[in-house]
């Protein structure tokens, strides 16, 4: 078991439609069915006590993520809140929070026992608002039978042999804790007794000993040029007005991130396309339909090999979530719009503080296969799942389910892993304290959903 922080210690509980055809003469992929076996819950409002160690600056975080650039020094004095700027939700969650945040999940490993590991991403949603936030990987055990989540122990990372090699918001501490200012980590691969974070910011791959304290970061390149989002530390703005140029859009760096399963080579999944700067757009196919680089990476050299492969969007605008193989070469993907809330609570006519303005329509999990690309790189998706009509025959929903059915409706999606042979684990990252999908003026917790499979997972 790998070294994390007690969770006695440190924790404090509060508390598609239809795929579309791929280009050429590929066909459209068969939606297979989703079986709800399991489905438990944990929380908005789950803490963790920041090391006794840590800068007296991490007793509370979200001292930043208000609507200005103010710090707020009171906690639970300011509302969260989600939806349009026309049509403000509030979350009925307050901050800022005594404690870290333990709140939404993206990218998840399973580890054996029922447990898995999971990360807690940049804290509040941008580099700018999450100073305060500090990194997180926690080891969790659903309960299927009873719908709880225990949180087993977490981990922070640090940097107290100075890896970094650029300033981070704790430089002159002797720990050097990480924060959602210095990386947003989106996923996670356990490789050996060391772990390799996939970022945003930079992006970047990061890779820490069993401890969490980094070992290796490293800069990002495709096509044997560097990537670099408009976060990334070594940007700097002109010195009179003028453009800066970047290659991946803001909170558009690796989203997903699969490993083959001896740990030797890393496949991270860019969340948006790479930018065209002869179309000034992001990448596109022959038939103006937008995809994804998903490159490949060899541990041991830690070096990004040049080789890549391409993933389409089913729509524009749309987003992974997480990517994460079941066997040498066929993995899941997780591919959603930007919509939250079911669609039976959609506003009509103007929309209002009391329904869904953008409802959920599209949250897939596409099965590819990385042996199956075509000679341009073009993977083909061999079948999907909706998230959006699980099937419970048994009612086994904690909450959302209706008539047999249950919706994932929740803007972001990002934890999917093969559980075993049938099963595969699907969980939201709730966005605290922003996110409010199953209800209306309800701040999301963390639901964790297992799947019923079979088909998909033997499609070929």
């Amino acid at each position: 078991m790998l070294p994390f922080r007690s969770a006695a210690a440190s924790l404090a509980i509060l508390a598609l439609s239809a795929a579309g055809a791929l280009a050429g003469d590929d066909p459209a992929p068969q939606t297979f069915p989703a079986v709800l076996a399991g489905h438990a819950v944990l929380p908005a409002m789950t803490f963790a006590a920041p090391p006794a160690d840590a800068p007296a600056m991490f007793a509370t975080s979200g001292k930043f993520a208000g609507p200005t650039p103010a710090r707020i020094d009171r906690p639970f004095s300011t509302m969260g809140t989600t939806g349009s700027k026309d049509a403000v939700r509030e979350t009925g969650v307050l901050f800022p929070f005594v404690g870290q945040a333990v709140q939404g999940f993206s990218g998840i490993k399973p580890v054996g026992n029922g447990e898995y590991v999971v990360l807690t991403d940049n804290g509040f949603g941008a580099k700018a608002n999450s100073p305060d936030a500090m990194l997180m990987v926690h080891r969790v055990k659903p309960d299927w039978q009873t719908g709880r989540v225990a949180v087993l122990n977490t981990l922070f990372l640090s940097d107290p042999d100075r890896k970094v090699p650029f300033r981070i918001t704790t430089e002159a501490t002797k720990e050097r804790y990480l924060t959602g200012a210095d990386f947003d980590i989106e996923s996670v691969q356990p490789v050996g007794d060391h772990y390799w974070f996939g970022d945003e910011l930079g992006p970047f791959l990061i890779e820490t000993d069993a401890a969490g304290r980094v070992l290796t970061v490293v800069d990002t390149a495709a096509d044997g040029k560097p990537v670099r989002s408009p976060d990334n530390p070594y940007l700097t703005t002109p010195a009179a007005p003028g453009p800066v140029a970047f290659e991946a859009r803001r909170s558009k760096g690796f989203e997903g991130m699969a490993a083959s399963a001896d740990g030797k080579t890393l496949y991270p999944l860019l969340e948006g396309g790479l930018w065209d700067p002869a179309k000034g757009a992001p990448e596109t196919d022959a038939e103006g339909r937008e995809y994804l680089r998903v490159l490949e990476f060899d541990t041991a050299s830690k070096k990004f090999t040049g080789k890549s492969w391409k993933y389409r969007l089913e729509a524009k605008g749309n987003a992974i979530g997480d990517f994460n193989l079941i066997d040498a070469t066929r993995g899941l993907i997780i591919e959603r719009d930007n919509g939250e809330g079911d669609a039976a609570q959609a506003c009509q006519g103007v929309p209002k503080p009391d329904c869904f303005a953008t409802p959920a329509k599209f949250k897939r999990v596409f099965l590819i296969d990385l042996a199956q690309a075509d000679a341009d790189g073009f993977l083909r998706k061999i079948g999907s799942i909706d998230l959006m009509a699980i099937q419970d025959p048994d009612h086994k929903a904690r909450r959302g389910g209706h008539d047999g059915t249950l919706s994932f409706p929740f803007v972001t999606i990002e934890n999917v892993a093969r559980v075993d042979a049938d099963h595969i684990i699907i969980a939201n990252d709730n966005n605290l304290p922003f996110s409010s999908g199953r209800a209306v003026d309800r701040q999301d917790d963390n639901e964790f959903v297992l799947l019923k499979v079979t088909e998909l997972l033997n499609a070929q």
